[in-house]
């Protein structure tokens, strides 16, 4: 039976990145945590395992965050494990890079589908089951502000997804349910170094006041705040985790 004294926390796209840093820091804070993954079941134990080795608690499940019926099945399995959410992060997420006049129409169509369409099939799925007094925090990109080349269809469904999320929380009006928004900068991650050279890594590195890339740790600390007690207070925002750069 689900510990009822325990809140748990849903972490989509939790097996590698900034996702699986969510999943580590959130089970510090006492969490119990459902770390889903989409295809690396190893990846996704071996944070579990992580998790359970420093005492907290943990386990993996499956879904694919663009099927809606997946997403009804992660809700099913996360409250058999260890009860309703209280918090749900949105970190699924991919990146694929070219120019708008370049981009095919199935990268288009499979970006929207796990970008935007898997946040919206979480969203709702949260808002129908969640208790009064939880947390929804979805991870979006500073690239929204900062407008860089190449990054159209993906910074357009992270901006969409701000807006949804913004839309949301004054939906969820009376219930105090918070819903938020992180949005990194350039991060240390596999997602952002595939496919880039040293000196665009260097250059995006500088691109900040702080003069380096953020770490995953950096990003799961901003979540942190915002599933915690001391973010209680903030709501329908979005908060810009990029060491200044925009």
């Amino acid at each position: 039976m689900p510990d009822q004294t325990q809140k748990t926390a849903l972490v989509t796209g939790a097996s590698r990145g900034i996702g699986a840093a969510i999943a580590e820091r959130l089970a510090a804070d006492g969490f119990s945590v459902v770390v889903n993954y989409s295809g690396n079941q190893k990846a996704a134990d071996e944070v579990v395992a992580k998790i359970e080795a420093a005492g907290g608690r943990a386990v993996a499940a499956q879904a694919d965050v663009s099927d809606p019926a997946q997403v009804a099945r992660l809700f099913d399995q996360t409250e058999a494990a260890f009860g309703v959410p209280d918090v749900l992060v949105n970190s699924a997420g991919i990146l694929q890079l070219s120019p708008l006049a370049e981009t095919e129409d199935d990268v288009f169509d499979r970006i929207v589908a796990i970008n935007l369409k898997g946040t919206f099939n979480t969203l709702r799925e949260a808002a129908r089951r969640m208790q009064d007094g939880a947390r929804i925090i979805n991870l979006s990109t500073s690239v929204v502000g900062a407008k860089l080349t190449s990054y159209s269809v993906y910074a357009a469904t992270k901006a969409a997804v701000e807006v949804m999320g913004d839309i949301l929380a004054k939906e969820l009006r009376g219930r105090n349910i918070t819903v938020n928004s992180v949005a990194p900068g350039p991060t240390a991650t596999s997602l952002f170094l595939e496919g880039k050279t040293d000196e665009q890594i260097e250059r995006l590195s500088k691109a900040n006041p702080l003069e380096r890339l953020a770490q995953p740790v950096d990003i799961a600390n901003a979540v942190a705040f915002l599933a915690g007690p001391d973010g209680a207070w903030i709501n329908g925002q979005t908060l810009r985790a990029n060491g200044g750069m925009v």
